[in-house]
């Protein structure tokens, strides 16, 4: 395949409220939309949220929110340069030809020597989606198993019926939201730790909320987990600087008894850390710590267990590579979303539906908390092209997964036609 014309373009999504955590809050989306032509005449595009302070706080820190997302837009940008005219087989291989020579821009125009790949890979998801679909145009495929590789098809076999929505706590998250949350069928938050200030008042503050959603979901029932109460997913963002803290977090959550319903504490220590995690009597996952196969080979080592993926925050075409290695160690595999758009969490929902449920629960999970955060959601779910199918919201905290999800492939080869309009490769 050669891509010989490219269009970029941007679209400003705003919040219903900041997006907090990692000590830091956003106001809005910026949403890359990528065009891509082939020499063939085929033509595809791409959508992709652009995430500054989840994937590299330091360039968060460093510049205004406007800043920090035209500096992610313009490695955007040069990666359809580095692209232009070259030959490649399938979207993974043209990831991979460009990823370093990205990723050395990257750290030139941010002036971050130590720029986290997960930045880099971030800018590339609008591209990569396009390339897919690219792909699936050339070679005349029409459902998302036929795009799968050969080596991620057993880690990508399971077929869920239901995924159950992960609503992000945030922590500006009311406790009224939260318990209208619980009350409507959600069994499973994730609980965003790491509160803003020093160590000892982040863990202050960490203890103070843990303790008030404790109180509030201690007795809530909830049907799909085995214990049939609320589990909690934590995630502390790589905030906590010592296994020290950790462990006085877990005496904390033992003093409220609510350490048996912790499901997952996800990436506890910032991502150059060496901490092993083995010996902490709860599941830890890694998250922006993955940036491909020697990234899971190395936390699987650590001792942690669940390697979160996120198609799109980190690429599809990095997501297949990562499941494969996964369960090739026997370790399971989640899936997050990154605060997406509706057309976009399909890309999530085809890889969270094919992914075996974890312990202790009896379905499917994704990560997705568009509907708390973005102002014109009910617009944009009036937008997407399956619009009113089952799968596209979760008003009882499930995505219910029927036959039309899989035969429509979570809508991934279908762009919205507001989208589309924007570029002209």
């Amino acid at each position: 395949m050669r891509i010989v014309s490219t269009d970029l373009n941007m679209r400003r999504e705003p919040l219903v409220r900041p997006f907090a955590f990692k000590g830091g809050a956003f106001t809005e989306k910026w949403l890359a939309v990528t065009g891509v032509r082939a020499a063939s005449g085929h033509k595809a595009v791409g959508i992709a949220g652009l995430a500054i302070l989840w994937s590299d706080p330091q360039v968060f820190a460093a510049h205004s929110e406007t800043g920090g997302n035209m500096l992610m837009a313009l490695v955007a940008e040069r990666a359809l340069a580095l692209l232009g005219e070259r030959d490649f087989e399938h979207p993974a291989e043209a990831i991979r030809m460009i990823l370093p020579e990205l990723h050395e821009y990257g750290r030139m125009i941010t002036g971050v020597p130590a720029l986290r790949k997960t930045f880099v890979l971030n800018s590339l998801v609008s591209l990569d989606n396009a390339l897919w679909n690219l792909h699936a145009k050339e070679n005349g495929l029409n459902a998302f198993d036929q795009i799968v590789p050969k080596g991620a098809r057993s880690a990508l076999s399971a077929r869920q019926r239901r995924l159950v929505r992960l609503p992000a706590i945030t922590y500006g998250t009311s406790c009224e939201a939260v318990a209208r949350m619980a009350q409507s069928g959600w069994f499973l938050p994730k609980i965003k730790l790491g509160h803003p200030g020093s160590q000892d008042e982040m863990l202050a503050a960490d203890m103070r909320r843990l303790t008030e959603m404790h109180a509030l979901l201690i007795d809530t029932p909830a049907e799909y987990s085995e214990c049939g109460r609320v589990l909690y997913y934590l995630d502390a963002n790589g905030r906590y600087e010592s296994p020290d803290a950790i462990w006085r977090l877990i005496e904390h959550m033992d003093i409220l008894g609510m350490r048996d319903r912790v499901l997952l504490l996800e990436e506890p220590f910032p991502e150059e850390a060496e901490f092993g995690v083995a010996d902490f009597p709860l599941m830890v996952a890694a998250d922006e710590s993955l940036h491909g196969v020697e990234d899971v080979n190395t936390r699987i080592d650590m001792g942690y267990g669940v390697m979160t993926l996120k198609a799109a925050g980190k690429t599809l075409s990095m997501t297949f590579e990562m499941a494969e290695a996964a369960f090739a160690r026997n370790t399971p595999c989640i899936v997050a979303d990154s605060s997406c758009v509706p057309v976009l969490v399909g890309w999530n929902q085809a890889v969270a539906a094919r992914l075996p449920s974890l312990p202790c629960l009896r379905c499917g999970i994704l990560e997705s908390n568009g509907p708390e955060s973005y102002r014109n959601w009910s617009a944009m779910v009036g937008a997407h092209p399956h619009a009113g199918a089952g799968w596209i919201e979760a008003p009882e905290g499930l995505f219910e997964l029927g036959d039309d999800f899989y035969a429509d492939s979570a809508g991934i080869f279908d762009t919205p036609a507001d989208f589309a309009a924007l570029v002209n490769p």
